[in-house]
């Protein structure tokens, strides 16, 4: 049984977090997962999903990832930061339909990127913002290592409406009101990457540093990526 798809390994997964109306009526777009999914069902969530090596690698963007996402990407860890990315947009596209990129030729895209493609776009890695990372806790069906990313709607080159063209992964894709997030059944780690959007919501930009969530099977821990303090217990 190769690694990969061992109870208990760990995969290097990427989810996205897009705001609209961030200074007005904030809101963040989620769908439900189905019942009979593997992996939180029912749970409403961000779209996001693991990173494919095959699909993901060597994607050339319309624009990069800024110096400090990728700075802070890399941090204690050999993947490719551009992998991480990638794999963010690609499960957007995929799970909502919705087009993170800018107009740009694209005449050789790698087999999960062209529909993508197609619609005249490369990603745009630049509109990212790492701004959390959190490992499934022990006991879980799947587990992952998570880097979740923000997105302005604005940087969308889709109407932010218009889910016709998604995958039927997500049911019920909405956009939900910052304010009312948490009355959904979300899962534990939405629920904090949410408190930690929702504490800097007024704060566009990367944060000072990227709080890093585990657990050791004891305790709930976070350590923070580019941070001045090397371990919190929380």
């Amino acid at each position: 049984m190769a690694d990969g798809d061992r109870k208990d390994a760990i995969r290097d997964a990427a989810t996205i977090i897009v705001i609209r109306d961030r200074m007005t009526a904030p809101a963040v777009l989620m769908g439900q997962r189905g019942a009979a999914a593997a992996f939180m069902p029912n749970k409403f969530v961000f779209p996001g999903g693991a990173v494919d090596a095959r699909a993901d690698t060597g994607i050339e963007p319309a624009r990069p990832l800024t110096d400090l996402c990728r700075a802070r990407l890399a941090e204690g860890v050999d993947l490719s930061p551009d992998a991480l990315a990638a794999a963010a947009v690609r499960e957007l596209w995929e799970e909502t339909g919705q087009v993170l990129g800018r107009r740009a030729a694209w005449p050789d895209p790698p087999k999960g990127w062209r529909g993508f493609a197609a619609t005249g776009h490369r990603p745009d890695f630049g509109a990212l913002t790492f701004v959390f990372r959190a490992i499934t806790p022990p006991g879980r069906p799947r587990r992952f290592d998570a880097r979740f990313f923000v997105a302005e709607a604005e940087a969308l080159a889709t109407d932010p409406d218009d889910f016709t063209r998604a995958e039927d992964e997500l049911a019920h894709l909405q956009w939900v009101p910052l304010a009312k997030a948490r009355s959904f059944d979300l899962p534990f780690i939405t629920e904090v990457a949410l408190a930690e959007i929702a504490a800097r919501l007024t704060e566009p930009g990367p944060p000072p540093s990227v709080p890093f969530y585990f657990d050791d099977a004891e305790r709930h821990l976070v350590t923070r990526l580019n941070g001045r303090r090397p371990l919190d217990t929380i």
